[in-house]
């Protein structure tokens, strides 16, 4: 009989998660842009954009910053994928919410 190797999980649980932290992100400066003025301002990165220009670029990069970290903390491991995979569901749905116009526009504007 053969042994049966175990595959590592890890890296796919980086990259699940990752995105909805990322999608969690993305709901949340679009709500802060829109509760204060001061946060919308320094996320204008290109005029004809606005700030959505700097809400997404903020967002992609805590996106990757959170994937490399969670990418070498979790390369050999085995996570519970499941709990990660719920976890990551209910972020993106927390970031999808945050960037629904009657949601943001309730704090403002």
């Amino acid at each position: 009989m053969a042994k049966q190797e175990t595959l590592n999980n890890g890296l796919a649980g980086a990259a699940i998660l990752a995105s909805g932290i990322g999608s969690l992100a993305l709901g949340l400066l679009t709500t802060l842009a829109q509760a204060i003025p001061t946060i919308s301002r320094a996320l204008n990165l290109y005029d004809p954009a606005g700030p959505l220009s700097g809400k997404t670029t903020v967002a992609v990069l805590i996106w990757l910053a959170v994937w490399v970290v969670l990418h070498r903390l979790w390369k050999d491991r085995q996570v519970e994928f499941a709990k990660i995979y719920f976890a990551t569901l209910i972020l993106i749905g927390l970031g999808i919410l945050g960037t629904f116009p009657t949601f943001f526009e309730a704090f403002g504007g």
